[in-house]
């Protein structure tokens, strides 16, 4: 494999990291690379899982732990949030005559397993594979060194882009899934908006019908100046307004770049307040019922945010 980036694919990179900044992404996702040359075998495998913050916990060979560092820059610099846990495996190539074999390490491990085989026969036997992914029991020449360092990071960066990636395809996913819900609240607003006139005419005349047989003794002003105020409290225009305004606002931020997750998060909170109070203003059970869906509602987009970055 080329690790020398031609003018074109440094280009197609760019032009990809500049895209996924303008989307939705997702903090759950999986990629991995590998590579081989004539020292050796690399493989890179990174693992991205929810967080509130960006935490970061690179494994690398010790004898290759100089380039921890730019591993590092390169998650803080793409990444905003989530628990992401970076391996790479290398596999020297002893044929290549470029690396050689610490023999004093060598016969630490072999005078170690004949001891432990004498007390536990049954266990296995090491494969010289296993021997060669020893910590330093493979040593490099230092320019072999610096061309494997060199080699990883430039792998690393391969596999982070897969990560973005597929943290940018779930990131589209949890997106739709999010606007389907926003339009079954925005439906649900819109016919609880459309019966409310009639709903609270209905309480109007029921309150009338009810205070009929008092009305003879009862101050006329002091019982009309009742029943605005219990419709006042039954009226729910506001909640509604409020409920549409948060609507907006979350389809707008969902075309935003960088990292939305926490202004989501919040607005799930506003958009909940808005429905329990709904629901504790209801006078009819067609609106309860109206106020129950559309907790039901938030709480899936809820969970799904969680994982937004």
């Amino acid at each position: 494999m080329n690790f020398i980036k031609s003018g074109k694919s440094a280009i197609v990179h760019a032009l990809f990291l500049a895209l996924s900044s303008n989307m939705t992404q997702s903090m759950t996702a999986f990629a991995r690379q590998q590579a081989e040359q004539e020292w050796g075998t690399l493989v890179w495998e990174i693992r991205s899982v929810n967080h509130r913050y960006l935490e970061t916990n690179i494994r690398l060979p010790e004898s290759l732990r100089a380039a921890e560092g730019q591993c590092r820059d390169l998650l803080r610099k793409n990444l905003s949030r989530g628990k992401v846990d970076a391996q790479l495996k290398f596999t020297p190539n002893l044929a290549s005559g470029s690396i050689s074999v610490d023999q004093d390490l060598l016969s630490q491990i072999n005078l170690a397993n004949t001891e432990i085989s004498k007390l536990m026969p049954e266990l296995q036997q090491p494969t010289t594979l296993d021997i060669l992914r020893w910590p330093g029991i493979a040593q490099e020449s230092k320019q072999e060194a610096k061309n494997i360092e060199s080699a990883l990071v430039t792998l690393f960066k391969d596999c982070l882009q897969g990560l973005q990636e597929q943290r940018q395809k779930e990131g589209a996913h949890l997106k739709s899934f999010i606007e389907q819900r926003l339009d079954s609240i925005t439906s649900i607003v819109e016919d609880i908006k459309t019966a409310m006139p009639d709903i609270l005419q209905s309480q109007h005349a029921k309150l009338k019908d009810t205070l009929a047989d008092l009305s003879e003794s009862l101050d006329p002003a002091r019982l009309e100046q009742e029943m605005v105020l219990l419709a006042q409290k039954a009226d729910i225009s506001e909640e509604t307004d409020r409920l549409q305004a948060h609507v907006h606002e979350l389809r707008s931020i969902l075309s935003q770049s960088g990292a939305v997750g926490r202004k989501l998060d919040f607005l799930m909170q506003e958009l909940n307040r808005e429905a329990n109070t709904i629901c504790s203003k209801a006078v009819v059970i067609e609106t309860t019922l109206n106020a129950v869906e559309l907790k039901v509602l938030i709480e899936q987009m809820r969970e799904q945010i969680q994982n937004i970055e």
